[in-house]
C-alpha cells in the first residue's frame, strides 16, 4: 500500500495531463489506468487513430483528384489496407509510448489496473489499497447504445471495430451524422466504400450553427456520401458477413431497409462510470448518469473529485485536458480555472469544420443584437491554388459592442485557424482588433480577417 496526495483513475487525456500538472506541483501522485497503454479512448481508439486514417485517405484523394491538375502524372496509389493499419497502430504506439514517458520524467506513478473506490481517501486495483488525499476521477466516456441494434464489432461496429475492419466494406451504413460517424464515414468513402448515413434529425451535426450544417452536408454529398435525413433506426439484423438496417421515416412513419456489409453505430457516447462503486459512496449523479461536480469539480464526497466526459459538458478530449489541469491547481492549493465559453470543436473532414463560442440560432433564442461578418474561402489566393476553396468564415460579433460573440469555419485548416479566434475572445476582442492584425499573405488566415473585416465596413477580396 502507498500514500499519495492525488491519485487519479484514468489514464485519459484528462487524467494523464492531471498527473503531469499535480507532479509538476510537487504533488506525490498515481495515475491508474486498466488498459495496457495510456491515453485513454482519445489516443488509442479514439482521436489518435481516426486522424491517422482520415490523413491517409485523404493523401489518396488528392492523388486520384488533383495531382494531375498539378503536373503530378502516373498512376495513382492502390490501397494496402493492411499497411494503412499498421500505420494507425504506428502512430498510437509512438503517442501511448511519449505518455509513458512523461510520467517518469515527471515521477507519476502509473499503477495498471482498474480501480475502484471501497471509501473516501482510498482506491483498490486489484487486492492492493491506496490511499490518498484526493481521489480525481477520469474514466472518460464509452458509445452509446441503440434499442434493437446489437454490437458484435464484427459486422454491426462502433468507432472502435472501425478501426480494424478486416477489410474495406463496398457498403457502410453509418447510423448517427455526428461527427464520429461523418469523420469514419468519409473514410471510408474515400477508400471506395458506398456510404449511407443514417441521422434521426433533418440536420447534421446537431447543435453547430444552421448555414454550416446546410454548407457541410452539400460539400460531403457532393464527395459521395448518402444522406437519409429524418429516420428513426428500429433493428439492426447481422450474419457472419452482412447486415439489414430497419428504419422509420419520421414524414410519413414508413418502414424501409438497407443492406450493408458494415454497420457503424455513431449515436453519441455515455459517461462510463461502471465498477468505481459511488452508488455505495453516495456520489451524487445527474438524470443522465453524469457525476454531479461543484465549481471547484469537487463530488458532494469531500476529497472526490471529477473531470472530462464523466462530468456535464462536451465530450471533449482537450475540454477534459483544461479541467485536468485546473482541478490539479485546486488540488495544489492554487486557483483552477475553465473558460466554458471558449472550448473550440473541430471535425477532420476535408474540409475541416470548428467553432468556438455561440451560433446564430443561440444569439437569436437570447435575443441578442448581433452582426455577422462571413467570408468565402474562393476569394482567399491561397485555398485557390490548393484545391480547397469551399467553405468559409464567419464571425459573429456584438452589434454595439463589436465583441466577438463567436465564430464557425468550414474550409481548410479550419481546425488551427479557429485558435486564433479563440485568443482573441480569451482577451475579449473586437471584431474590429482581428481586422486591425496584420495577416501574413498568402495564408488560408487572411480569411479570419477578412471576415473580421466584413464585420465593419466589409471585407477586401469579396
Amino acid at each position: 500500500m502507498a500514500n499519495y496526495d492525488v491519485i487519479i483513475i484514468g489514464g485519459g487525456p484528462g487524467g494523464y495531463v492531471c498527473a503531469i500538472r499535480c507532479a509538476q506541483l510537487g504533488l506525490k501522485t498515481a495515475c491508474i489506468e486498466g488498459r495496457g497503454a495510456l491515453g485513454g479512448t482519445c489516443l488509442n481508439v479514439g482521436c489518435m487513430p481516426s486522424k491517422a486514417l482520415l490523413h491517409a485517405s485523404h493523401q489518396l484523394h488528392e492523388a486520384e483528384t488533383n495531382f494531375a491538375k498539378m503536373g503530378l502524372k502516373g498512376k495513382s496509389p492502390s490501397v494496402d489496407w493492411k499497411q494503412m493499419l499498421a500505420y494507425k497502430d504506428e502512430v498510437v504506439e509512438g503517442n501511448t509510448k511519449g505518455i509513458e514517458f512523461l510520467f517518469k520524467k515527471n515521477k507519476v506513478d502509473w499503477i495498471q489496473g482498474w480501480g475502484t473506490i471501497p471509501g473516501a481517501g482510498k482506491v483498490k486495483v486489484g487486492d492492493e489499497v491506496h490511499e490518498a488525499k484526493n481521489i480525481i476521477i477520469a474514466t472518460g466516456s464509452e458509445p452509446a447504445s441503440l434499442p434493437g441494434v446489437e454490437v458484435d464489432e464484427n459486422v454491426v461496429v462502433t468507432s472502435t471495430g472501425a478501426l480494424e475492419l478486416n477489410k474495406i466494406p463496398k457498403k457502410l451504413v453509418v447510423i448517427g451524422a455526428g461527427v464520429i460517424g461523418l469523420e469514419l464515414g468519409s473514410v471510408y468513402s474515400r477508400l471506395g466504400a458506398e456510404v449511407t448515413v443514417i441521422e434521426y434529425l433533418d440536420v447534421v451535426t446537431p447543435g453547430m450553427d444552421g448555414e454550416v450544417q446546410k454548407t457541410f452536408q452539400r460539400i460531403l454529398k457532393k464527395q459521395g456520401l448518402n444522406f437519409i435525413m429524418g429516420a428513426a433506426v428500429q433493428k439492426t439484423e447481422a450474419t457472419k458477413t452482412k447486415a439489414k438496417v430497419t428504419y422509420k421515416l419520421r414524414k410519413d412513419d414508413s418502414e424501409h431497409t438497407i443492406d450493408a456489409d458494415t454497420v457503424l453505430v455513431a449515436t453519441g457516447r455515455k459517461p462510463y462510470t461502471d465498477g468505481l462503486g459511488l452508488d455505495a459512496l453516495g456520489v451524487e449523479m445527474t438524470k443522465r448518469g453524469q457525476i454531479n461536480v461543484g465549481a471547484d469539480w469537487q463530488t458532494n464526497v469531500p476529497g472526490i473529485y471529477a473531470i472530462g466526459d464523466v462530468i456535464e459538458g462536451p465530450m471533449l478530449a482537450h475540454k477534459a485536458e483544461d479541467e485536468g489541469m485546473a482541478v490539479a491547481e485546486q488540488v495544489a492549493g492554487k486557483h483552477g480555472h475553465v473558460n466554458y465559453g471558449v472550448i473550440p470543436g473541430v471535425i477532420y473532414t476535408a474540409p475541416e469544420v470548428a467553432n468556438v463560442g455561440a451560433t446564430e440560432e443561440i444569439l437569436k433564442e437570447q435575443g441578442h443584437n448581433y452582426k455577422v461578418g462571413k467570408f468565402m474561402f474562393m476569394g482567399n489566393g491561397r485555398a485557390k491554388a490548393n484545391f480547397a476553396a469551399e467553405g468559409f468564415v464567419k464571425i459573429l460579433a456584438d452589434k454595439d459592442t463589436d465583441r466577438i460573440l463567436g465564430a464557425h469555419i468550414i474550409g481548410p485548416a479550419a481546425g488551427d485557424l479557429i485558435h486564433e479566434i479563440c485568443v482573441a475572445m480569451e482577451f475579449g476582442a473586437s471584431a474590429e482588433d482581428l481586422a486591425l492584425t496584420c495577416h501574413a499573405h498568402p495564408t488560408y488566415s487572411e480569411a479570419v480577417r477578412e471576415a473580421a473585416l466584413a464585420c465593419g465596413d466589409g471585407p477586401i477580396h469579396s
